[in-house]
């Protein structure tokens, strides 16, 4: 369980995360999950919420999302600093509140992390920062993380699995334009009256794909945490610095770097390990404006004009 006070949310997550998923720090805990109740329905979200409520403690709550199409996965938050407290300070404090997005990955039968060169997002895109509700049905902005992992098999009668990999990070390394994530999250116009007999709809609905962390080879096969602070281990005795990731932001007469710093918790071997340096380390594919062409149905005959 992790000290209570005033510690940030997203590393006190972290640390609870790592030492569950990452027993000793070299191990890979095996863990039992239920079947899936229906198509929306995620298991290893729930698994994960009940061990972030279990090992943050008293004075820290783990909202789940309230149903389907719901983002983010979870809200964690401390209620007595959330209570009263101006949206100005919430957007800022991850001592009391962040939102956290879930993100499952497999491996490839060659052993490298499926989809590497970028995952959907569905209708939402990443962002550093989130729109969350209060009571009143007010909009709430808060702090945005991103949790990936790399989920696998160890003995599918039992049910057990493992977790290979995990990144926590701050989701302005995946985009930091909140007002794109506002505008993709919003209400839209949708076609109406549609086909011969005017009763189709075309939603016209996002579907955003965006970098997948794990991607990158200095975040597999670990635990790591991806922070905008450079000093964490002033604050957090459990952590160690092990590498910083900059990420080039294109402007229109230059480009801007953000640099981003990666810890692991010090049982691991982390600490001994040379400091890694990457810039821009996350695969992307190559995009196009025109979209894929449906896939073809050959039928084996030969026709004629």
């Amino acid at each position: 369980m992790v000290k209570q006070g005033s510690s940030e949310l997203p590393v006190a997550a972290f640390l609870v995360l790592s030492d569950h998923f990452f027993p000793h720090g070299t191990g890979h805990l095996r863990f039992s999950l239920r079947d899936k109740r229906d198509t929306q329905d995620d298991p290893l979200d729930k698994y994960i919420c009940n061990v972030l409520k279990r090992g943050l403690g008293s004075g820290i709550t783990v909202k789940e999302s309230t149903g389907p199409l719901v983002s983010p996965d979870m809200v964690v938050y401390r209620p007595a600093t959330c209570s009263g407290a101006s949206r100005a300070e919430l957007a800022t404090s991850e001592q009391s509140i962040f939102g956290m997005e879930v993100k499952k990955l497999k491996r490839t039968g060659s052993g490298t992390i499926a989809r590497a060169s970028g995952i959907d997002y569905n209708t939402t895109p990443p962002a550093g920062l989130l729109q969350v509700y209060d009571t009143d049905v007010s909009a709430i902005t808060i702090k945005g993380y991103y949790l990936f992992v790399c989920q696998e098999f160890v003995k599918v009668q039992q049910h057990l699995h493992i977790l290979s990999a995990l990144v926590l990070c701050d989701g302005n390394i995946l985009n930091e334009d909140f007002e794109f994530y506002l505008e993709i999250t919003g209400r839209r116009a949708k076609q109406i009256g549609l086909g011969s007999y005017r009763d189709g709809t075309n939603r016209l609905r996002p579907m955003l794909v965006f970098p997948n962390p794990l991607s990158a080879s200095v975040l597999d096969h670990q635990s790591t945490l991806i922070h905008a602070r450079d000093d964490l281990e002033k604050d957090y005795d459990e952590l160690t610095k092990v590498g910083v990731i900059e990420r080039n932001m294109p402007c229109q007469e230059d480009e801007e770097i953000r640099r981003y710093f990666c810890y692991r918790t010090r049982n691991t071997e982390a600490h001994k390990a040379t400091m890694f340096s990457a810039i821009d380390p996350f695969k992307s594919p190559s995009s196009s404006v025109k979209t894929t062409q449906r896939g073809r149905f050959i039928v084996p005959v030969k026709t004629v004009a």
